[in-house]
């Protein structure tokens, strides 16, 4: 594809997130590539890269634009991302919008005249330093929503504009190697055969980082079930639920099994885990990624109105996890477009479910048992804040502290946090923002 057709693709990629702004962007892309299999993957990597692009800055495209009273379209936000982020010039902007067949039309008069005048409002302006103008507000300056930015200045103190930055920037892209098939060594040999050099995460003792999104899963290693996508800070939630050999082990919250995956693994597939979430559709995805792993001690069960699942199987299980639906604040680095569309009543539905989840769970958990909790969220109401609830109404549990739930678990060297509970985040550990808090059941 030439220039001109990749910018075309993503204003029409831009437009098609436009249209369905509650739904998660990657589900909307894999459908917008999936609908074009014409595009090939250079391509699609350079087309998502620019609509990802604007959609990272997309708050402060919009302040741009709402400066000369422009309504932010997905022209006008990739003309302004060219001019103002890119650096180019106004006839070089011009010039990406060249008309004809593949490429997008030209800027009309009007487009044109808002182009110049935003570039007129730039060079007039000092101390502009890319997409940052001194008179934007707070929020807008820092790249987020105004409802997060007390629970992050509570959690980050005066290091918020770092990790705000640390957020806007793609992730790196960690694997897990699968325990059951293979080592973490051999892992990395087999994708470097396949020309992916990865290094070992600092953390987990299982993880293999790449730099950058990668198409691994067309590779062998990951069809041979040798690899999973995932996160380290997400590989260190699973390390510290201590999913032993033999142990009996309920996930929850599985959604697509991600955490399933890895807790089987480390059960050497010994013992039982049970896997739960109230979408069917997701326990069907977890069924074929654990038959991929090679995981056969797992069972599911989908939670439906009325439930007494939890009631019938109090105090059966050894370890319980709970990776609680969230705000997701803590991947806003891998989902972008999370952060424009979550907002403060999700957070206070999220809350009320949370205590709900967690309530549940607690049931299930046997005497001296363990109770984890987690989420993706950097935000106190849903992590600390969460527990002390939670060990408010239930004295029989009492918190692991870190230190000590890390020496259990076995993995070398020193947790990557200090304090009774783990949080990771962008710019301290280099992995998504992550929670969690191991809870013990008195005996």
């Amino acid at each position: 594809m030439t220039p001109a057709a990749r910018l075309a693709a993503a204003i029409d990629l831009l437009a098609a997130l436009d249209d369905q702004p509650r739904r998660p962007a990657d589900a909307i892309a894999n459908d917008f590539f999936r609908a074009r299999r014409y595009i090939g993957g250079g391509d699609r990597r350079a087309i998502a890269d620019r609509a990802w692009g604007v959609v990272r800055q997309r708050m402060r495209l919009e302040w741009w634009l709402a400066q000369i009273q422009c309504r932010p379209t997905p022209r006008m936000l990739v003309a302004a991302d060219l001019l103002l982020a890119e650096g180019l010039e106004v006839p070089t902007v011009l010039r990406a919008f060249p008309g004809g067949q593949y490429a997008p039309e030209p800027l009309n008069v009007l487009e044109e005249r808002l182009l110049r005048a935003l570039a007129a409002f730039r060079d007039k302006a000092a101390g502009v330093q890319g997409l940052v103008h001194p008179a934007m507000p707070e929020g807008v300056r820092l790249n987020l929503p105004d409802w997060v930015i007390p629970g992050f200045r509570a959690r980050f103190g005066e290091g918020l504009a770092e990790e705000a930055a640390a957020m806007e920037q793609p992730a790196p892209l960690d694997l897990r190697a699968n325990l059951l098939k293979t080592t973490r060594e051999a892992a990395a040999a087999a994708l470097g055969a396949e020309g992916f050099e990865t290094e070992p995460t600092r953390w987990s003792p299982w993880g293999l980082r790449l730099p950058s999104r990668r198409p691994v899963t067309a590779t062998a290693a990951f069809m041979e079930g040798l690899i999973e996508v995932q996160d380290e800070g997400s590989q260190l939630i699973a390390l510290l639920t201590d999913a032993r050999p033999g142990l009996r082990v309920a996930d929850v919250c599985a959604g697509a099994g991600g955490k399933t995956l890895a807790l089987a693994a480390s059960m050497r597939n010994k013992g039982r885990i049970t896997a739960c979430d109230v979408s069917a559709p997701r326990l069907e995805g977890a069924v074929r990624r654990l038959r991929r792993a090679g995981v056969d001690n797992a069972e599911r069960h989908l939670f439906a109105p009325g439930d007494r699942w939890a009631k019938r199987r109090a105090g059966q299980f050894d370890r319980v996890l709970v990776d609680a639906p969230c705000t997701g604040t803590g991947t806003w680095r891998r989902n972008p477009d999370a952060r424009l569309r979550t907002g403060f009543q999700d957070l206070q539905e999220l809350l009320a479910k949370q205590r709900e989840i967690l309530d549940m769970a607690a049931e299930l958990v046997r005497p001296a048992g363990r109770l984890v909790y987690a989420t993706c969220s950097l935000l106190p109401e849903e992590d600390e804040d969460q527990v002390a609830g939670f060990l408010g109404r239930h004295p029989d549990f009492v918190p692991l502290p870190l230190a000590e739930a890390w020496a259990s678990a076995g993995p070398p060297g020193e947790p990557p946090a200090g304090g009774p509970y783990l949080v990771t985040s962008p710019a301290r550990h280099g992995t998504d923002g992550f929670f969690a808090a191991v809870l013990q059941r008195r005996s």
